[in-house]
C-alpha cells in the first residue's frame, strides 16, 4: 500500500483550530483524531539515495528500521530510549518520536508508542500515547511528561493481535502498562518490522507541519524474536523528505544508538 499526503498550510490549520480546538489552538480542549501512518515512501530522492548504503527517504519517517527479522522468525519486543526534546520557539508545528512493530514493508498495521511534542504560540505541549494502527493513537490519562525527561518505550507483541506497551518515565519513577488489541485480523501483525522513529504525524486526514524538534537520541534500542535480540547497527536509515527539501538527518552509532536531528 502506498499512502499520498497533503501538508496542512499554517493559515488552513489555523481555520481548521478555530472551528474545531486541536493540539496546535486550544489544548485545554479534546484535541483532534491523531494517528501515526505507515512509511510513506518518497520518490524524489531516490536518486540521491541510489550511491548511498541502506538511506531511504519518507514524507512522515525519520530514523531506523530493520526491515526483516532472522529467517523464519518475527519480532516481539522493541524497546528504546529517549530524551523527550523541547520544540523551536516561535513555530508551529509537531512531531512524534516512538517505537514500535510493522508499518514499513508490512504496512497494514503498527503496534507502537511514544511520545508527541508540539508548538503553538511559543506553547510547547506534550502526550505520551500508545496505537494499534489503523486505530487513531489513545492518550496514556495521568502520565505526566515534560522537556529532558528521559522516556524508555517498550512494545511486546504478545500474539499477531495482541500485545502491550509500557512506557517508563526514568526521569520521575512513574510507568505505564496498556494491554492492546488489534481493531480486526485485518491489522494482525506480521512482525517483519521493528523501528525507531521520529514522525511527522497525522491529523485529519493530513500529516501536520513538522515541528523542529532539535535532537532525538535512542539508545538501548533493541528488537527481539523468539530466540534472538538485535540492535539497529546495520538498519535502514529514513530521512524525511517533503517537497526538495530534506528535513532531517539520522545516523546510527557503532554501539546501536540511533541519532535523528532536524536539520
Amino acid at each position: 500500500m502506498k499512502l499520498t499526503s497533503l501538508f496542512i498550510s499554517s493559515a488552513l490549520l489555523f481555520s481548521v483550530a478555530f472551528a474545531r480546538p486541536s493540539r496546535f489552538a486550544q489544548r485545554v480542549a479534546a484535541r483532534e483524531a491523531r494517528r501515526s501512518r505507515p512509511n510513506i515512501p518518497s520518490t524524489n530522492g531516490a536518486a540521491r539515495a541510489s550511491n548511498i548504503s541502506n538511506v531511504e527517504f519518507s514524507e512522515n519517517w525519520s530514523g531506523a528500521v530493520i526491515t526483516s527479522p532472522p529467517a523464519g522468525q518475527t519480532f516481539t519486543t522493541v524497546v528504546g530510549t529517549f530524551t523527550v526534546p523541547t520544540p523551536a520557539s516561535g513555530t508551529t508545528g509537531g512531531a512524534s518520536a516512538w517505537v514500535g512493530i510493522d508499518g514499513d514493508t508490512a504496512q497494514q498495521s503498527i503496534l507502537q508508542s511514544g511520545v508527541d511534542f508540539t508548538v503553538s504560540g511559543g506553547r510547547s505541549t506534550f502526550d505520551a500515547w500508545f496505537e494499534w494502527f489503523p486505530l487513531d493513537s489513545t492518550d496514556f490519562e495521568g502520565f505526566e511528561v515534560s522537556p529532558g525527561n528521559v522516556i524508555t518505550v517498550s512494545v511486546h507483541a504478545t500474539s499477531t493481535t495482541t500485545g502491550t506497551v509500557v512506557l517508563e518515565n526514568v526521569s520521575t519513577g512513574k510507568s505505564v502498562t496498556e494491554n492492546v488489541q488489534a481493531p480486526d485480523s485485518a491489522a494482525a501483525l506480521k512482525g517483519q518490522n521493528a523501528e525507531w522513529i521520529v514522525e511527522d504525524f497525522e491529523e485529519g486526514d493530513s500529516l501536520v507541519p513538522f515541528a523542529n524538534f532539535g535532537t532525538v537520541v535512542f539508545s538501548g534500542a533493541t528488537a527481539s524474536t523468539a530466540s534472538e535480540t538485535l540492535t539497529p547497527v546495520g538498519a535502514t536509515v529514513f530521512e524525511i523528505e517533503q517537497g526538495s527539501d530534506i528535513l532531517t538527518s539520522v545516523s546510527i552509532s557503532s554501539s546501536g544508538e540511533i541519532t535523528v536531528t532536524h536539520t
